[in-house]
C-alpha cells in the first residue's frame, strides 16, 4: 500500500516535530511555513521536501494527499475548512477550532467531502494510557468513581487561547474515552493573571449519569511540570504519570473495604504495569496515514473532537471574563417543585408531573421516572433509567445506567445500584440494622451494594450491609442477609444458593462432578473455583 503523501502546515514549536515525524514514517511532501529563518532550516533538514510559504500551491498540488495542520489555535478553523474543499484529508492538531458551532460545520464538510478528518488528541495514542484504558476495560479496576486530572506548568504562555483551550483537550479526550459517555453536569471555575479575558488557570468537574466524577486542573503559571491521570476504581486505583522516566503506570491495590458497616481504608504497594513503549507522536502520525490508505475512521476522529469541544465549551460558559463562576453556576439545580418542567433541568430525560425532584439531582437522558416519585436531594440517576410509581429515592444515592425500579421500592442513604439492575415491585432495602423509633440510628448506616446486572425478585428483603454480586439472581420473596456471590440463584429466608445463573438470566448447566458448565440459551462457557463461578 502506497505510504500517502503529506503537506505540513506550521511547523514552529509543534509543528516541527510533525516535520520530522512525518518525515520518518516517509511521507513528506511539502512544508508550509510563513517563518523565512525556518524555511531556510527545514530546506536544508529536508532535501526530498518542498518548502514553502504558499499553503494554495500546496492544497492544488495533486501529489498531496493529506494536509497536516500546527498552526495557532485561531487558525484551525479556517484551514482545515479550506483543506478538505481542496479534496485533502486532514490532520489538526488540537483543538479541532474554538467553538462548537464551527466544528460541526467542519465535520459536515468532511462526510460531505469523503475526507478523512483527525484531531492530534495525543494522549489517546500514549501506549501507557492506551493500556489504562485495558485496565478499565477489563475491570481491573472495577467501577471507576472518579478521575482527577493534572496538567501543570511554567509556560508556554498563550494569547490566543486560555489555557482551558490550549491544554485541556488532552485530558478531556482521555476522560471522556475512559468514561464512554457523555457528562451530565460539567461546571469550571478559571482566573486570568496574565492577560484579561486569558485563564492562567483553570478547574473543571464534570458528573457522569452513573455517579462518577472527573476533576480536571490546567495551568501554565505553575512552578512544577506535572501530567497525572489518576483513576479510582471501587476495587483497585491506576495512576498514568507522563513525567515519570521510569515507571509512568502504576497499579494500587488500595481502597476502601467495609467492616461492621463502616469503611476502612486497604493500603497495598504500588505495582508498576508493563506496556510495550512507542512513541504516542509516532503512533499518532502512522495511525493517520493508515486511516487515509484505508480509508478508515480515525479513533480520534471528527465526532470525537465534536465530544470534546462540547465539553470545553460548557467549561466556559461557567467563567465570566473576570474569572469567576457564572451567575448560577455552582447554586446546582433549583429546589424541591412538583413537576412543574422538571423534565426541563433534565435534558433528554422524562418526569411526571406529579413527582417530587429535590436539589442537586443530576437524572441522565432517555430514564423515564414515573407518577408519584420523590428523589431526595443529591442522587445521581444515569441513563436509559425506568423508575416506576411510587418509588422514593435518597438522599445521597447513585443509581446507575439502564436500572429498572418497579412500583412501591424505597432506595435509602447506604444503597447504591450500579448499571442494568432489576428491582421488582416491593423490593425492601434497610440501611440500619436494628432501628428503633426512640434511638437515632442514622450514624450507623450499612452500605448496600448491588453490582451490575443482578436481579432482586418482588417482595425481596435485602438487609443492610450486604453485596449482591454481578448478575446475581435473588427470587422474589427472599431474605438476604449475606453476600450474594456473581451469578449465584438464591431463595428463601434467609435466602441460600440453589444454583446459578447466566448474565442472560437462564440457569448455568453444570455437568455432575465438573467445574465447567454452560448456559444453553446464550452458549456463553462458565466455570466454578472456591465457590464462585466466573465466566470462560
Amino acid at each position: 500500500m502506497r505510504v500517502p503523501r503529506v503537506a505540513c502546515v506550521g511547523a514552529g514549536y509543534w509543528g516541527a516535530n510533525l516535520v520530522r515525524t512525518f518525515h520518518a514514517l516517509g511521507a513528506l511532501r511539502r512544508v508550509v511555513e510563513v517563518d523565512e529563518s525556518l524555511r531556510r532550516s527545514l530546506g536544508l533538514r529536508y532535501p526530498g521536501a518542498i518548502v514553502t510559504d504558499e499553503l494554495e500551491e500546496a492544497l492544488a498540488d495533486p501529489s498531496v494527499d493529506a494536509v497536516a495542520i500546527a498552526t495557532p489555535a485561531a487558525t484551525h478553523g479556517d484551514l482545515v475548512r479550506r483543506s478538505l474543499q481542496a479534496g485533502k484529508d486532514v490532520f489538526v492538531e488540537k483543538p479541532l477550532c474554538l467553538s462548537h458551532a464551527e466544528g460541526e460545520q467542519l465535520v459536515r464538510l468532511a462526510e460531505a467531502e469523503g475526507r478523512i478528518l483527525m484531531v492530534g488528541h495525543l494522549l489517546r495514542y500514549h501506549p501507557a494510557v492506551r493500556r489504562l484504558k485495558q485496565l478499565v476495560a477489563d475491570g481491573d479496576l472495577g467501577r471507576i468513581q472518579y478521575i482527577i486530572a493534572e496538567r501543570v506548568n511554567l509556560g508556554r504562555f498563550r494569547r490566543e487561547e486560555s489555557v482551558l483551550w490550549s491544554l485541556g483537550p488532552h485530558d478531556v479526550s482521555v476522560v471522556l474515552w475512559l468514561m464512554e459517555e457523555a457528562p451530565v453536569r460539567v461546571r469550571g471555575q478559571g482566573s486570568a493573571f496574565l492577560q484579561p479575558g486569558v485563564e492562567d488557570v483553570f478547574a473543571a468537574a464534570l458528573a457522569f449519569p452513573g455517579g462518577a466524577a472527573a476533576y480536571l486542573l490546567f495551568s501554565w503559571l505553575h512552578p512544577l511540570k506535572q501530567q497525572r491521570i489518576t483513576v479510582v476504581g471501587d476495587r483497585r486505583m491506576a495512576v498514568f504519570t507522563d513525567t515519570d522516566p521510569d515507571h509512568k503506570l502504576l497499579l494500587f491495590p488500595s481502597g476502601a473495604d467495609w467492616q461492621d458497616g463502616r469503611p476502612v481504608p486497604r493500603q497495598g504497594e504500588p505495582v508498576p504495569v508493563d506496556y510495550t513503549p512507542e512513541e504516542p507522536l509516532m503512533a499518532e502520525c502512522r495511525h493517520f496515514l493508515e486511516c487515509v490508505a484505508s480509508r478508515r475512521s480515525p479513533e480520534t476522529d471528527g465526532r470525537e473532537a465534536l465530544a470534546v469541544l462540547a465539553v470545553l465549551e460548557a467549561c466556559q460558559r461557567r467563567v465570566t471574563a473576570a474569572g469567576h463562576a457564572a451567575p448560577g453556576a455552582a447554586a446546582g439545580t433549583p429546589a424541591a417543585s412538583p413537576g412543574g418542567g422538571a423534565s426541563d433541568r433534565f435534558p433528554g430525560a422524562f418526569v411526571h408531573e406529579s413527582c417530587y425532584v429535590d436539589e442537586n439531582v443530576v437524572i441522565g437522558p432517555g430514564t423515564r421516572v414515573w407518577h408519584f416519585s420523590h428523589i431526595l436531594a443529591n442522587c445521581t440517576i444515569g441513563p436509559g433509567c425506568t423508575i416506576g410509581q411510587n418509588v422514593m429515592i435518597g438522599p445521597n444515592v447513585r443509581v446507575g445506567a439502564r436500572v429498572k425500579v418497579q412500583n412501591n421500592v424505597s432506595i435509602y442513604q447506604g444503597v447504591e445500584l450500579e448499571d442494568e439492575v432489576f428491582c421488582g415491585p416491593s423490593v425492601v432495602f434497610t440501611n440500619v440494622r436494628n432501628p428503633r423509633s426512640h434511638t437515632p440510628r442514622m450514624h450507623e448506616l450499612r452500605r448496600t451494594l448491588v453490582r451490575r446486572g443482578a436481579t432482586l425478585g418482588a417482595n425481596a428483603t435485602i438487609v443492610c450491609g450486604v453485596t449482591i454480586g454481578e448478575h446475581a439472581f435473588v427470587a422474589a420473596g427472599a431474605v438476604v442477609t449475606r453476600d450474594v456471590p456473581d451469578h449465584a440463584l438464591v431463595v428463601g429466608n434467609p435466602a441460600r444458593i440453589i444454583g446459578w445463573v447466566c448474565r442472560c438470566g437462564n440457569r448455568i448447566v453444570f455437568p455432575a462432578g465438573e467445574s465447567a458448565g454452560r448456559c444453553d440459551a446464550c452458549g456463553q462457557t462458565y466455570r466454578r473455583a472456591e465457590g464462585r463461578v466466573l465466566r470462560g
